[in-house]
């Protein structure tokens, strides 16, 4: 069977039908592909926290016609405040909304990641066949097919299997070699959830410190919610497990590490557990130099993993999926071909974006001792009074995902 290039239809299955998933099938799709996509959750995983947009992630759904859609849903936040235990900002960074430039700490572009999943479902709903409630757990192939194995029995024969099942990705765990680590990791854990908001919540990011490398972020989203993050830097074993315990035990073990941290801690904490939404992570980036094996490619998280506080964590998984795409349409009768120029053009962009998380930066955010939270502060605040971050962000000529250029189209898209 041939598509509207002359070259094959081919069989896709895509392991996760999350940003990276619904991308890829976006562009497989309209690349003449039949193309499924596995995702474990019982419906469309469209929970989560608020997720921002960069550098050629802007232009990756730019391209895909879904600008204005997403422009649409965009959650207004006007900047980032420093605040002492009672809710004093000590210093206020402004999202740069002129248009030139790079972003600050708050993009231009800022969207909750459950309409972003949306929006990218409903482009492709009617396109590709999505199956909910089942995960790939294995499979085999050779050099003519790939046979994947679901959760619920059943298994199905394709061209080609893509692990979009994010950072603790299973396709991975099956593809590389068995006790290689791909995780880098920096020392530092998070756990998020909503709260009822109230009427002192701004649409201004509030970033608390509290001694003992632990920070307490709260940013509002919709005239009912509110998002509360519990950040702490620890290298210890039990921290590092906590992550796969069950959800209460990892409640209490966060409403135990902030018990002394004040501002509205009690208030965060009590909220926890009527939350609709709790996710509990340890920040950690995925490096691994192999990316393919035969029929089989990793993209999104999956592959390379930036971290959030890459701040490029979303717009990494929709360039990686324009390219991957890209490489498939162009070359639907050479997948060895296709999947390693996915390598070859992808990989420099990811390097940059994973290089630009320095875990000695990221430790100087969140300073040990009140006396160093206070220094950090008064620096920042002096260089607010000065308008530092607001000229750094209009000058640069570039953001985070440097002068790296996104490749041509992989398809048409529906709309410019």
């Amino acid at each position: 069977m041939t598509h509207g290039s002359g070259g094959p239809t081919l069989r896709v299955l895509v392991a996760g039908g999350g940003i990276s998933g619904q991308a890829l099938a976006f562009w497989l799709t309209r690349g003449g592909h039949r193309v499924t996509v596995a995702e474990r959750s019982p419906a469309l995983r469209a929970a989560g926290a608020q997720v921002d947009l960069r550098g050629q992630g802007i232009e990756a759904v730019k391209r895909m016609g879904l600008l204005d859609a997403v422009r649409g849903k965009l959650v207004d936040e006007a900047g980032v405040a420093f605040v002492d235990a009672r809710g004093r900002a000590k210093a206020t960074i402004m999202a740069n909304t002129s248009g030139r430039g790079r972003q600050t700490l708050t993009s231009e572009y800022e969207i909750m990641r459950r309409d972003l999943v949306r929006i990218l479902h409903e482009a492709t709903r009617d396109d590709a066949d999505h199956v909910f409630g089942k995960s790939v757990d294995g499979f085999e192939q050779d050099a003519r097919q790939v046979v994947a194995h679901f959760s619920d029995g059943s298994s199905g024969a394709f061209d080609l299997l893509i692990g979009a099942d994010g950072q603790g990705s299973r396709i991975r765990g099956a593809l590389l070699p068995q006790g290689s680590d791909p995780y880098w990791r920096v020392g530092i854990h998070m756990a998020y959830w909503f709260v009822p908001r109230i009427a002192s919540d701004s649409n201004v990011r509030d970033t608390y410190m509290v001694p003992g490398g632990r920070q307490i972020m709260r940013r509002s989203h919709s005239p009912s919610e509110t998002q509360v993050y519990f950040v702490m830097r620890e290298e210890s074993g039990e921290a590092s497990a906590i992550h796969r315990a069950p959800v209460e035990r990892q409640q209490e073990f966060w409403a135990d590490r902030f018990r002394d941290a004040g501002w509205q801690t009690r208030r965060f904490t009590e909220g926890m557990r009527a939350s609709p939404f709790f996710y509990s992570q340890e920040i950690v980036q995925v490096r691994t130099d192999t990316w393919s094996k035969g029929r089989v490619v990793l993209a999104g998280d999956a592959a390379h993993c930036a971290s959030p506080y890459s701040g490029m964590g979303v717009s990494g998984g929709l360039v990686g999926a324009h390219v991957l795409a890209g490489e498939i349409n162009r070359h639907p009768d050479d997948l060895s071909t296709a999947l390693a120029n996915y390598d070859r053009v992808l990989r420099p962009f990811t390097d940059e974006i994973q290089g630009a998380v320095n875990p000695r930066l990221l430790r100087l955010g969140m300073p040990m001792t009140q006396l160093a939270i206070d220094a950090f502060q008064a620096t920042t605040a002096l260089a607010c009074l000065l308008h530092v971050p607001d000229l750094a962000a209009r000058l640069s000529k570039e953001d985070r995902g440097g002068n790296w250029q996104l490749p041509e189209n992989p398809a048409p898209a529906i709309a410019a």
